[in-house]
C-alpha cells in the first residue's frame, strides 16, 4: 500500500504557497484602498479644523466698496480676529467686520467699518467735524472732513458700538448715521492686518 504521507505534506506546501502567493497579489489593491482612506480621513479632519478655525478664530475677508477710504482700498484682503471679541471689547479706533444691520433678518452682509464711540458715550457731528463727549475726535486715518450733514448728540446705548468708515466724502459710507449704533452681537471681529497684496501688508 502506498505511502501518502510525503504527498500529502508536498501538497500542503504547494497549497500554502499558492495562498499566500493570491494574498501578495491582492497586497497591492488594499494598500491603495488603506491609503485612500487615511487621505480622506486626512482630508475631512483639516476641513473640519479649518472650518471650526474659520467659525470661532479668525476669517479671511476681501474689501469691497470705497467706504473705508484711505485705509482699506477695494481689493485687499484682510485677517480678521474673532476670538479677540471673547476677552476683549472692540475700542475706539478699532477696525471691525460686522453684519450689515440693515440687510435684514438673514444678515448675510457684512461691513466693514471703524468704531468712533463705545457704549455711554456722546458722539455728534457739528459743523462737518466728529465730536465724542464734546471733545473733537482724534481721527488721523481720514483726509477730509465729514461732507454730509451734521447729526444731533446721540448717547451709545449698552453693549452698542457706533462706527463709521474712514471716508467721510458725501454719501461715501452707509454706517451708523444711518442705520444706528451697532449691538456687540453683530459684530463678527476685529481687523488685524491687511496680508494681500504683499507690498501692503502692516497692521491695523
Amino acid at each position: 500500500m502506498p505511502d501518502l504521507g510525503e504527498e500529502y505534506t508536498s501538497f500542503r506546501k504547494r497549497s500554502d504557497r499558492a495562498t499566500r502567493l493570491q494574498r501578495h497579489q491582492a497586497s497591492p489593491g488594499r494598500k491603495f484602498s488603506s491609503g485612500l482612506k487615511e487621505w480622506v480621513i486626512m482630508v475631512v479632519s483639516v476641513f473640519a479644523v479649518m472650518s471650526l478655525l474659520n467659525l470661532f478664530v479668525f476669517n479671511i475677508s476681501m474689501v469691497k466698496g470705497h467706504s473705508m477710504q484711505p485705509t482699506l482700498y477695494e481689493g485687499e484682503r484682510l485677517f480678521i480676529n474673532k476670538i479677540a471679541l471673547a476677552f476683549e471689547r472692540p475700542k475706539r479706533g478699532d477696525v471691525i467686520v460686522l453684519h450689515d444691520p440693515s440687510s435684514g433678518p438673514s444678515r448675510k452682509e457684512y461691513l466693514v467699518k471703524r468704531v468712533v464711540a463705545i457704549p455711554g458715550d456722546v458722539v455728534e457731528v457739528r459743523d462737518h467735524k466728529l465730536y465724542i463727549n464734546g471733545k473733537p475726535g482724534e481721527e488721523p486715518y481720514v483726509d477730509t472732513v465729514i461732507e454730509d450733514e451734521d447729526f444731533a448728540p446721540v448717547t451709545v446705548g449698552k453693549d452698542q458700538f457706533f462706527v463709521m468708515g474712514d471716508n467721510r466724502h458725501a454719501g461715501a459710507s452707509k454706517d451708523s448715521r444711518y442705520f444706528g449704533a451697532v449691538p456687540l452681537d453683530l459684530i463678527v471681529g476685529r481687523v488685524s492686518f491687511i496680508w494681500w497684496p504683499l507690498s501692503k501688508i502692516h497692521a491695523l
